[in-house]
């Protein structure tokens, strides 16, 4: 029995040329093909909107439609294009009747195994108070492929799934920094479990925050920690952390990031909820480890 497809689309597409073919081609072949692909060409100044038409020509469930962004913005910008995206397949799928259960949120510069959705959307029934799955990033460094670090109960950014059930109950894709770790945080307090999938893999071709560089990339994530109001005590863990990692600099462009955050941005999240789950996130944190290596705090 062929199971029936029951999922959308959205992906932001910012001067993604090299990158999109091998996505398009990813999503075509899907064992389970979506319903409705909307890409955002986000005022790409390359050969990307030449690619996108062609994609929306050739296949009746792919939609292209073009904002005025202007340079690359991972911050606030990025959020508001996912966010204008998603408000536009609600309205779509209202009008023309397009059904699912599902929404997934697929950056343009991954590549997916061509049983994704399918592997993913199992997982969703499976269990029913899953909210957000995502699969895990893997790029290449040099011939070795090597996935990006992150914790089984937090879904990545641009390769995530949601119940549409759990989006519209969380308020859809927030306006923020960091939003999609901003979005796993309102599905958590709101009874939803969340989980990153190690055996669902995309391969991303270039690795995570270096769109524009690496330094701009950890620099927006030193902004971010400001603007979600992490403990001092767990920025320094991140300094640290990053510092030890290759290259060691990313750790000064994450802890500038944080004091531009002190000096420049001010303000942080207006979601106190959500502010309250940062600020005591190194609790959490630590906890997980106590528990993973098994001593007491």
């Amino acid at each position: 029995m062929t199971r029936k497809s029951n999922y959308v689309l959205m992906t932001p597409c910012k001067n993604e040329e090299k990158s999109l073919p091998k996505l398009a081609e990813s999503i075509i072949n899907q064992t389970l093909t979506p319903n409705l692909w909307l890409i955002i060409n986000d005022n790409s100044t390359d050969n990307s909107p030449e690619i996108l038409r062609e994609l929306e020509k050739e296949n009746s469930w792919i939609r292209v439609v073009t904002s005025k962004g202007t340079k690359r913005d991972l911050s606030f910008h990025y959020a508001k294009v996912v966010n204008d995206g998603f408000s536009l397949i609600l309205q779509k799928s209202s009008i023309e009747k397009i059904s699912f259960e599902y929404m997934g949120l697929i950056d343009a510069d991954m590549i997916l195994e061509n049983n994704f959705f399918e592997k993913i959307i199992d997982r969703f029934e499976k269990n029913p108070s899953l909210g957000i799955a995502s699969g895990n990033a893997v790029y290449y460094n040099g011939d070795k492929l090597i996935a990006e670090e992150g914790r089984e109960n937090l879904p990545i950014g641009g390769l995530r799934v949601w119940k549409k059930e759990c989006f519209i109950e969380t308020g859809g894709f927030p306006i923020s920094y960091s939003a999609d770790s901003v979005s796993n945080v309102l599905a958590i307090l709101r009874g939803w479990d969340t989980k990153k999938f190690n055996d669902i893999v995309g391969i991303q071709t270039r690795r995570t925050s270096s769109a524009e560089g690496l330094w701009k990339g950890y620099r927006t994530k030193g902004e971010s920690d400001y603007y979600r109001d992490y403990h001092p005590l767990y920025v320094i863990f991140k300094f640290i952390k990053y510092s030890l990692t290759s290259p060691s600099y990313i750790g000064i462009a994450y802890l500038g990031g944080y004091i531009r955050g002190i000096i420049k941005i001010r303000n942080k999240i207006d979601i106190p909820e959500v502010r309250k789950y940062y600020r005591n996130k190194h609790l959490e944190v630590g906890r997980y480890y106590a528990g993973k290596f098994k001593f007491k705090l």
